[in-house]
């Protein structure tokens, strides 16, 4: 369901803005509703990668290494005297 709105613009604006949309082959009202509809579009896929992202941040992730057995082995530089 569609509903209206009243939108306040300055003269220069508004005029401008019927010549572009007229440039466009549409109206005001549908090219706002456009550039809306888009907006919120991507802010919905921002939110969405976001929370993915947040998620993956409250996994472990492994780097790769073999992880330490012996503490005392690790520390061990007898191979440097």
């Amino acid at each position: 369901m569609k509903q209206n709105i009243t939108l306040a613009l300055d003269r220069e604006v508004l005029i401008a803005a019927r010549v572009f949309a007229a440039k466009q082959g549409t109206s005001i009202s549908a090219m706002l509703a456009e550039e809306l509809r888009e907006k919120i579009a991507k802010d919905r896929r921002y939110e969405h990668s976001k929370q993915i992202a947040l998620s993956m941040l409250e996994q472990p992730w492994s780097l790769g290494g073999l992880g330490i057995k012996d503490r005392e082995l690790l520390h061990d530089r007898t191979s440097l005297r």
